[in-house]
């Protein structure tokens, strides 16, 4: 699914429109709301910087990717939104084919470029290679925004399972990048917490021990 948002200058192609200040930042009070408005500036787009937001399914990542895409939009910039499964399933197999490097032409121009949903579908070596050479070919170019719910250690089995590639996509991504972790619950269920159709996840408790400098165990319990 997709679509062409344009504004009077620029244009986004994304399946949502998910604006900023639809965001309910008093549902994730975790996330730093003042970061976000930073960002809405634009100032990691002119500086062709990266922006990756990780953490658990449903907690925003997707609508804050698009709704600073949004923002860019209204200054003129051209906006490419992408799920990473939905390019995967678009890159030939064989990359003597034509549409191979056409895809990788398509993926350059735009201004801003967003791939949504790292660590859903594993790749095969093939597409994992297309991505390694569209993150070389926006490197220090064209600013991303990228979204995943996996941890950076996980990201090789995203890539599959090679670990010297994943390491150089990440070195790219990471050397200008600005990530922001969300933990929190689900934003989809928001409206199942409030009334009480589901239980809200309680904090995960965690017993620590540490040793004294008498030499006693000292137990204690720390919230995350």
């Amino acid at each position: 699914m997709s679509g062409v948002w344009p504004s009077s200058r620029g244009w986004l192609i994304s399946p949502w429109v998910k604006t900023l200040d639809q965001f309910g930042f008093d549902f994730q009070p975790g996330l730093d709301e003042k970061k976000i408005r930073e960002l809405a500036t634009l100032r990691f787009v002119e500086q062709a910087d990266v922006v990756l937001f990780t953490g658990p399914s449903g907690v925003g990542k997707t609508h804050l990717a698009i709704g600073l895409g949004l923002e860019a939009v209204r200054i003129g910039y051209s906006v490419y939104f992408i799920a990473l499964s939905e390019l995967a399933d678009q890159i030939p197999k064989d990359m003597a084919d034509s549409r191979w490097l056409e895809k990788l032409r398509v993926l350059s121009p735009p201004r801003l470029l967003i791939i949504d949903e790292v660590g859903y579908v594993p790749l095969d070596p093939v597409v994992s290679y297309f991505v390694f050479l569209l993150v070389c070919r926006r490197y220090d170019k064209g600013p991303m925004i990228w979204t995943s719910n996996k941890s950076f250690a996980e990201w090789a089995s995203v890539f599959a399972g090679d670990e010297v590639l994943t390491a150089a996509i990440l070195d790219r991504l990471l050397h200008h990048g600005t990530v922001i972790n969300i933990r929190g619950k689900s934003y989809r269920l928001r409206d199942k917490f409030h009334a009480g159709t589901i239980a809200a996840p309680t904090l995960l408790k965690k017993r620590l021990k540490k040793r004294g400098s008498d030499g006693k165990t000292i137990r204690y319990y720390n919230t995350c």
